[in-house]
Parts: C-alpha cells; structure tokens; sequence
C-alpha cells in the first residue's frame, strides 16, 4: 500500500468531493483519480478495494471535523454554561458548514450504511466513538447535560445540517437563533 500521506489525504478529500457531488454510485476509483487529477490507478494504490475507501473517506471526514484545539483552548477558559455550550455547538455547525461537500458525504454515507453492512459497520463505528468522546468532553468540561441530550444534539444538528444543504423549510429562524432555541429547549 502507497505511504504518501499528503497524496492519500488529497485522494480522501477528492472520494469526499465526488460522494457529496455523484452519490454512492458515482463513487469510483477511476472517478476519484479524475477528481483528484492523478494518473489512472492511484486511487486503487491507495484504497485496494471499495470498502478501504469509504474507510478512508470516513476517517478522512473525521479528520476534518475535529476541532481546533486553539478554539477548544478559547473557550475552556470560559465558565461552563448553556452560552459556552451553545457556542460549541454553534462551532460543530460551522466546522460542518465550511465545505458542503463534507456533510453531503456524510449523509452520502449513512444512506449508503442502510444498504450495505460494511458501510454501517465503518460508519457506524466512527460515529459512536465520536459520540463517546462529545459526551466525554461535555462531562470533563462540566457543561451542562449529559448523554441523553447530547444524543438530542447530534439528532438536531443533522437535521439542521440536512435541512440547509438540501431544501430548507423557511422557518424564520437564523442557524444561530435554531441552536439557541435548542439548547434553551433540550437543557431546561
């Protein structure tokens, strides 16, 4: 298997961009090698078989969506309240908005998940570990709530996330006004 962790990244990242762009079955090694620009049979260097590559793109959008440690220092030094926590949210929000593409893979994936076990079976992984390590990092920050609601978070934040990148419904709420109402709603 090909080392070039630099190439692998851009690789990941052009799998990411043709997910969000075709869907499941544009999904290609031959489609992320033109995405990506390199020559014919890179991407099956990198990611011998379907299944490395969606692993790859997974982990790859993990990658992504961590935070910024600078960030997460920033606001640590703030008291543990339902403004910090809604400013964390509002942060997963914004890390999930900066390139479309990201959540449209994502979601790309998950319906993907519902057809095919190892899909689930990365997918699902990924997303449970990162479930663990919010819950985790809300208790050691001593925010408020717990694992129940920060289960009711991700469940409204995808919805957010699905709503504005596909056919939002005009609610006259802003995102921020959306995750305020929400975290007055889910922490009463």
């Amino acid at each position: 298997m090909a080392r070039n962790t630099e190439r692998r990244s851009a690789l990941a990242d052009a799998g990411i961009r043709v997910l969000a762009e075709q869907g499941a079955r544009g999904l290609t090694h031959r489609a992320v090698d033109v995405a990506a620009g390199t020559p014919r049979g890179t991407a099956s260097n990198y990611f011998p078989s379907r299944d490395d590559l969606i692993s790859a793109l997974v982990g790859r959008i993990g990658e992504r969506l961590t935070p910024d440690p600078t960030r997460l220092s920033s606001h640590a030094a703030r008291t543990p309240d339902r403004d910090l926590f809604a400013d964390y949210l509002r942060d997963v929000v914004r890390r999930l908005s900066t390139d479309p593409h990201v959540p449209l893979a994502l979601f790309e994936l998950r319906l993907e998940a519902a057809r095919r076990p190892a899909v689930a079976k990365a997918l699902g992984a990924w997303r449970q570990r990162a479930f663990e390590d919010d819950v985790a990092f809300n208790d050691e920050s001593d925010l408020p709530g717990g694992r129940t609601e920060i289960a009711l978070f991700h469940y409204a934040i995808d919805g957010l996330m699905l709503d504005n990148l596909t056919a939002p419904i005009d609610s006259g709420l802003s995102v921020d006004a959306a995750i305020d109402e929400l975290v007055d709603r889910i922490l009463r």
